[in-house]
């Protein structure tokens, strides 16, 4: 796993062969703000949900602060043999304070 702050992120987004993102947030959160294109599974039905990801293509995965994407980083590694993964440090939040000052906060 890979720590992106949201500059590194976002020019890895805009390159030519972007990451999917995969937002582990509740769908409130997602309601509230979130990175276009994005798959919202919430964490609690990642396991149910496994089959919808493919372990191949590069996954950046995202939170509310990046404390519960680190651990779905974690899990998909070690549980499920997933190797190019990378968390985006400091979230939503930190992509809207670094990234797009218009994105809505909570």
């Amino acid at each position: 796993m890979r720590e992106l702050r949201p500059r590194e992120a976002a020019a890895l987004l805009a390159g030519p062969h972007p990451p999917r993102i995969l937002d582990v947030r509740e769908p409130w959160e997602y309601a509230l703000c979130h990175l276009e294109g994005a798959l919202l599974i919430p964490m609690r039905e990642l396991p149910g949900r496994i089959s919808e990801l493919d372990p191949e293509v590069p996954l950046l995965v995202v939170c509310h602060h990046g404390i519960r994407s680190r651990m779905v980083c974690r899990y998909l590694e070690r549980e499920h043999g997933f190797r190019n993964l990378m968390n985006l440090e400091g979230g939503v939040a930190a992509w809207a304070a670094e990234v797009d000052p218009g994105m809505p906060t909570y």
